[in-house]
């Protein structure tokens, strides 16, 4: 059994342009007549709105500590199988995972896990020769990484390219399949979680970055890139059958699950410009078993009367907490549902949205009132958070029941002022910050918060979402 073609692009560094070079090398492919399916490693929300505006497909996070190897490997089979090309962006530099002991969650580890090779992305800015050298250290460092090509990016002049090139002849036997020279006008804006999300940019942005990635896809060896994306393996027959067997036995939970749920219930989901940080497959896990209606806590007057269940998201509410503020109608609908025992889940962005006030953005001393399900107000700060989590759910009276144990992550420019001592807060953090000494996760009637994101690949948290859903629309 062959795996469908494909590339890592990885970089030295963060910010060397990962993003850019990988949209690119998407359209480029698309141009040749390739189905290409698009994935992001790690647990970004960002770069994949980008990776849409190009692709025709949606892209896919594979994170090895959010989903375990299994469900990476589940969600890279079931999504790529019926494409000619994949096209993997990773996550900071190539070996950067969760400790300096070792790989795990890197963007090397998860092309290890699924064996395909690498393009490294080397920023050219302020040296020439001594690229070769850091080239030469990126290969040797992991001798079994597959470091099939390299991509010289912001290269200054045909000088500086020379110079390069002639130190790479002489010590890298791996080819060169990118050379692009510094163009200022193919930055993008970046703002304090990263790239701006593709739902907030205009069309003209958006216009913009296709016609960049055009450009940037010219200085690229497209066949030589295919070359390198084709060199891939049969698939380990007796890891397959194994993966297999877990994947039927996944399969046949779902089925379970989905004969105790009944009938499919609505959930209501906030998709706008400040709540956009959801993972597809999360998506697609609930559209199996649920109708997914999207609303928008921005323009819409209330969430829908026949909705049995109500996510918030992660995103950006801080950058337009005036119109959110504004809506007082549906903050509203929201509070009287969740005093309703409306099961809600909310994270990050979902979790500020639901405290009293937002404020602090750009050093802004307003407090914009949210919905006020938690007597608690969020403040924006200019330090960042971010990381793994692991959580232990120290409370078994939720709806996720004796669930135990739930991996995450958390990213935020944002804290949390408790105004009532009494708040609850349900999990104990092994690793992680979380909104007040090493804990995480508002509860109050059937809606949980936290600032950490979830991945429901590889746990049951979905399953005793809807459930509760269930039960709440039987009543």
């Amino acid at each position: 059994m062959m795996k469908t073609p494909g590339i890592v692009i990885a970089g030295i560094t963060s910010g060397v342009g990962k993003t850019t070079i990988s949209i690119a090398i998407m359209q480029g492919l698309l141009k040749r007549g390739y189905k290409v399916q698009p994935f992001k490693i790690g647990p970004d929300f960002i770069d994949p709105s980008y990776h849409n505006m190009v692709s025709e497909r949606r892209s896919r996070n594979l994170d090895v500590w959010l989903m375990g190897i299994n469900g990476l490997r589940e969600s890279y089979l079931e999504n790529s199988v019926d494409s000619d090309f994949t096209v993997l962006e990773g996550v900071m530099g190539l070996y950067d995972g969760m400790t300096g002991k070792n790989n795990f969650a890197s963007t090397a580890h998860v092309s290890k896990i699924l064996d395909i090779p690498i393009l490294l992305v080397v920023d050219a800015k302020k040296a020439a020769r001594s690229l070769a050298a850091i080239t030469l250290g990126f290969i040797k460092f992991d001798c079994k990484s597959r470091i099939s090509g390299v991509i010289l990016n912001n290269i200054a002049s045909e000088r500086h390219l020379r110079y390069i090139t002639e130190a790479f002849e002489s010590k890298i036997k791996i080819p060169i399949v990118g050379k692009i020279f510094n163009d200022k006008t193919l930055i993008y804006h970046e703002r304090h979680l990263g790239l701006i999300p593709g739902l907030e940019l205009n069309a003209q942005l958006r216009n913009r970055i296709i016609n960049n990635s055009s450009i940037i896809a010219e200085h690229l060896d497209f066949e030589k890139i295919i070359q390198i994306g084709k060199k891939i393996n049969y698939l380990n027959r007796s890891k397959m059958e194994k993966f297999s067997l877990d994947l039927v036995n996944r399969k046949s939970r779902y089925q379970s699950s989905e004969k105790l749920l009944g009938s499919k219930v609505k959930i209501s989901v906030a998709l706008d410009k400040s709540f956009n940080f959801y993972y597809q497959d999360n998506l697609d896990m609930l559209h199996k078993k649920a109708k997914i209606e999207f609303f928008s806590p921005l323009d819409d007057r209330c969430v829908s009367e026949d909705t049995a269940g109500i996510i918030l998201g992660g995103g950006f509410p801080e950058i337009i907490a005036d119109k959110l503020e504004n809506n007082s109608n549906i903050r509203k609908s929201i509070l009287d549902l969740a005093e309703k025992d409306i099961p809600i889940y909310a994270e990050c962005g979902g979790l500020m949205y639901l405290t009293k006030t937002i404020s602090g953005y750009k050093n802004s001393k307003k407090k914009h009132k949210m919905v006020g399900l938690f007597d608690a107000d969020t403040i924006m700060t200019n330090k960042v958070t971010l990381g793994y989590t692991e959580a232990l759910l120290n409370n078994n009276q939720t709806y996720l029941g004796k669930i135990r144990k739930v991996r995450g992550h958390e990213f935020h420019y944002s804290y949390v002022v408790i105004n009532n001592a009494d708040l609850e807060l349900i999990y104990n953090l092994k690793k992680g910050k979380g909104i007040k000494d090493g804990k995480d996760g508002f509860h109050t009637h059937n809606c949980i918060a936290s600032y950490m994101h979830t991945h429901f690949m590889n746990s049951t948290f979905s399953d005793r979402f809807l459930k509760c859903c269930v039960q709440y629309s039987r009543k």
